[in-house]
């Protein structure tokens, strides 16, 4: 017979180990992990970058837009559209240690019969309304587009770690689209390209060297990337090329009572191609909307000519994907083009993780699942997330040689990804087409 563990010392063991579970658990609570911050198996390209973020709130108007709310029998009253704009950017503000801002935002719908508006905060990584850093060249432009319904803190983790890299990234308040204001689906159908492309215009002329706006010579408007996520995709992939089809302005037409309005958006409008902007150089379209109901036709998405990095759930039952984000994908034929799939994900490919009010009892699940994906981490999506587009946008705005960082075998469970820790990148997939040679001729 083996001789028996002494009574104190399986207690000391005991206490042992319950010390050393709380001390780990209050270590983890110091950290105060804000959204963003890279987890232990974090791919390498995930960290925050060299600037100290600065962040400032602006409130634009469109002027002289369609009121699309209000348009009856097909005449379309016009109106000054309001936009709240987010902008990231670099900045003199020393590193300090608890550099945090408070994002004030809501949960739930309106605040109507669909559900209540809960508020709740969260904290930032960044200084507010900090003095920019000088540069004599101005940083790239990303432009940012959250999903129906959102808010241009719908993905923080992200837009303050591109500005750590340096750019200046602005994420859009999309009137009538987000979580306070979220309105008739014909607002947002017809207004989100539309107000990517004025916020481009708008940050460009306040980041010109000749601006007396506190951006001035911030911005290099000859390089700009445009992100977007699911009704966010559907803008941006319009604003870059991929044309509506007939089918939708059609669609909206019925809609509408028979407002022909977002026909200058569609890919059969002899002007539409006029519009692209060549300033445009890198599109991100995270789980982007409307294939399945038609949006875009093989002519429409022929017009998509600009690299293009798509990433999505295989099991997205929003937009699709077979039929949907990977249609889109297969269809975008004239532009060199990649699609990150995150492999029993749904949706929600792009957000913020939930925040802490989400997770309370007796709340709807969509709080929760507006942000959450039941078969990943979020702060793992949004590591891998930050991973790849520091790469893309890298090579595409900066001219940066990130090439091994997308050069990749097909299924990540073949082998460790490049920049991935070993053992850590299991579950997705990368697939890479070429523009076709007719248009790399043009």
């Amino acid at each position: 017979m083996k001789n028996p563990v002494p009574v104190f010392l399986k207690n000391t063991c005991t206490i042992t180990a319950l010390l050393l579970f709380l001390c780990a658990t209050l270590s983890l609570q110091a950290q105060d992990f804000l959204y963003g911050d890279a987890l232990p198996d974090a791919p390498q390209l995930a960290e925050r970058g060299d600037y100290t973020v600065g962040v400032r709130t602006l409130e634009l108007i469109h002027k002289d837009q369609v009121d699309i709310l209000n348009s009856k029998g097909g005449k379309d009253p016009l109106y000054d559209r309001p936009l709240t704009i987010e902008v990231w950017y670099p900045s003199e503000a020393p590193d300090k240690k608890g550099n945090t801002v408070i994002y004030e935002d809501v949960m739930g719908t309106r605040g109507d019969s669909l559900r209540p508006l809960i508020p709740f905060s969260f904290k930032g990584k960044a200084y507010r309304d900090a003095t920019p850093k000088a540069t004599t060249e101005g940083y790239p432009l990303i432009v940012v587009s959250h999903g129906y319904v959102g808010s241009r803190y719908l993905m923080t983790y992200l837009t303050e770690n591109l500005a750590s890299k340096g750019y200046v990234v602005v994420s859009i308040d999309h009137t009538d689209s987000t979580f306070k204001d979220a309105n008739a689906f014909q607002s947002t159908l017809l207004n989100r390209a539309k107000d990517i492309q004025f916020v481009i215009n708008t940050i460009a002329d306040k980041g010109s060297s000749s601006s007396k706006d506190q951006l001035s010579g911030m911005v290099d408007s000859e390089n700009i990337g445009i992100v977007g996520y699911s009704m966010g995709g559907y803008g941006v992939l319009n604003v870059a090329g991929a044309g509506y089809s007939d089918g939708l302005t059609a669609f909206f037409g019925q809609m509408t009572g028979g407002s022909t309005a977002i026909s200058a958006l569609a890919a059969s409008n002899a002007s539409y191609q006029k519009q692209i902007d060549p300033r445009i150089k890198a599109v991100v379209a995270f789980a982007p909307w409307g294939m399945e109901r038609g949006v875009w036709d093989a002519n429409g998405l022929g017009g998509l000519k600009k690299p293009t990095l798509f990433v999505a759930g295989d099991q997205d039952d929003i937009s699709g994907y077979e039929k949907g984000i990977k249609a889109i994908y297969k269809g975008a034929v004239n532009a060199d083009r990649y699609l990150l799939t995150y492999k029993n994900a749904r949706h929600n490919v792009a957000p913020n993780p939930p925040p802490a009010e989400a997770l309370q009892p007796g709340l709807h699940i969509d709080e929760y699942y507006r942000y959450a994906e039941p078969s990943w981490d979020q702060r793992k999506i949004n590591n891998i997330n930050q991973h790849f587009l520091t790469a893309f946008l890298g090579i595409y705005l900066k001219n940066a040689d990130y090439s091994a960082y997308l050069s990749l075998p097909k299924e990540s469970n073949d082998q460790d990804w490049h920049g991935f820790k070993p053992r850590s990148s299991t579950g997705m997939q990368l697939l890479h087409a070429k523009a076709s040679e007719a248009n790399m001729k043009q």
